[in-house]
């Protein structure tokens, strides 16, 4: 089953994909506050935190693997 964000595809196994995600996420959290939109920082910055959580916090490197390849 696809899911709209999962973030357990293969696509991320690389460590540099994940860094830049967190990286690009929390840049555009900080853009949006420094503009004036603390609504669409604190969404940004919920993703982040979410994005941190899922690839160095519970990382396992088992979670992308594609189930096909096997």
């Amino acid at each position: 089953m696809r899911k709209l964000f999962d973030l357990r595809h293969p696509f991320f196994a690389p460590q540099i994909r994940r860094v830049l995600t967190v990286a690009v996420t929390v840049g555009w959290a900080l853009f949006e506050l420094l503009n004036g939109n603390p609504g669409w920082a604190v969404m940004f910055g919920a993703v982040a935190a979410y994005c941190y959580y899922e690839f160095f916090v519970i990382y396992d490197p088992q979670n992308y693997v594609d189930p096909d390849d096997t």
